[in-house]
């Protein structure tokens, strides 16, 4: 019988390195995107099922999300999750390759003394972190119900336990004026595009009045249809982020009355449709901790937090709301070197170096996870934590 110790599935995922190297590779390199993952969630698929795992696919109502499970029911349950989505025009440049090869070889660590397991780990493929919110819709479908831990890596330029993510929202913004020629008759049209484009200088000039953290930024969707016609459509899209959802609640509101405002400045309409976006992560401290434990072990000594460094918005917020959660970063490059959403960072993806972090990761998950199980204490502690927030 295997030995279930740390070292043990250390050695476990050793040897399941090229696998999961090889695995990491080919998602690199047929990238899809969000809710479009079919090949990739295959992939990872019947990487479980050539280990002799059962895999449910079309979890949740969703055709590319997956779970796959193993252990004993009725104990203490621990998921780790896999996302796959790619980013338009950028592939892989969010690491999403990493994240799903290294849930895999931390599970299938856990596969080689399922028998040992006085609880159930569960794999759960995600789809569409990227703007879709797979794990929204896995949770609104009970898929997270009743987990004592979620957890999860992200590849990045640093090492960090407990990063900030931002509470997200989208606003489309939608111009409607009154046409004419722009040259004969410009004073007989309205223009959308005016209105849109104040929208745009109207939401600079409030920038001074952000809290720290917040973030608004946007495209023109829609500028016209003719040179020579004052434009009677124009539209933008706006994304607005704080660092909890009460400061969302009041960017989103400046975003909207600045939108507003330009539209009685130039006479014309505006439509404003929201759609909510993530939750805030509330990173739980306990498990976040012992992931870091884990790294020292292995070799790498990562900073709790980084209030120097940017943040973003993942969906794994809204899980972290629902479940005690952990979404640490792992470094594949320096911080000097690129960083998330850019093309260097999309090669690195693809690398020797990527494959590095994953398998770091891998390990630390394993550990942690095979720790969720084990430990009352450590569920005990997490539980506590995830309450107080």
């Amino acid at each position: 019988m295997t030995s279930l110790s740390h070292a043990a599935l250390d050695d476990e995922l050793d040897r399941l390195g090229p696998e999961l190297d090889a695995l990491a590779a080919d998602l690199h390199a047929h990238p899809e995107l969000k809710f479009q993952e079919t090949r990739s969630a295959a992939k990872v698929a019947e990487q479980l099922e050539r280990a002799g795992v059962t895999v449910e696919r079309g979890v949740g109502g969703l055709p590319t999300a997956l779970r796959a499970r193993l252990g004993r029911r009725g104990g203490p349950r621990v998921a780790i999750l896999a996302e796959y989505d790619a980013l338009p025009e950028l592939g892989h440049a969010c690491g999403h390759n990493l994240i799903a090869a290294g849930a895999v070889g931390a599970f299938l660590a856990l596969a080689s003394v399922r028998d040992q397991l006085p609880g159930e780990v569960e794999l759960l493929g995600t789809p569409a972190e990227e703007g879709g919110g797979g794990k929204i819709l896995l949770r609104d479908a009970g898929v997270f119900d009743g987990l004592d831990a979620a957890i999860m890596f992200h590849p990045f330029h640093r090492d960090i336990l407990m990063h900030t993510a931002l509470a997200s929202a989208w606003l489309r913004l939608t111009f409607s004026g009154r046409p004419s020629h722009a040259a004969a008759a410009p004073w007989d049209g309205a223009s959308a595009l005016t209105a849109c484009l104040d929208t745009f200088r109207l939401v600079d000039g409030q920038r001074m009045h952000l809290r720290d953290g917040d973030r608004v930024h946007g495209i023109v969707t829609d500028g016209g249809q003719a040179v020579n016609v004052v434009p009677e459509r124009a539209a933008a899209e706006f994304s607005v982020r704080s660092r909890e959802l009460d400061g969302l609640a009041r960017v989103r509101g400046i975003v909207e009355r600045c939108a507003r405002g330009a539209a009685m400045a130039s006479g014309v309409d505006v439509r404003v449709e929201v759609r909510q976006g993530y939750k805030d992560m509330r990173n739980n401290a306990p498990l976040a901790a012992r992931f870091g434990e884990h790294l020292a072990a292995l070799g790498r000594h990562a900073a709790t937090t980084a209030p120097e460094v940017g943040a973003g918005s993942t969906d794994m917020g809204d899980v972290s709301h629902a479940v005690p959660s952990i979404h640490p970063w792992i470094a594949i490059c320096g911080a000097d070197e690129a960083t998330i959403h850019q093309r260097a960072f999309g090669e690195l993806t693809g690398t020797a170096r990527g494959f590095e972090g994953m398998r770091l990761a891998a390990k630390a998950m394993a550990r942690l996870a095979r720790d969720v199980l084990f430990e009352h204490e450590l569920r005990a502690a997490s539980r506590a934590a995830f309450e107080r927030r």
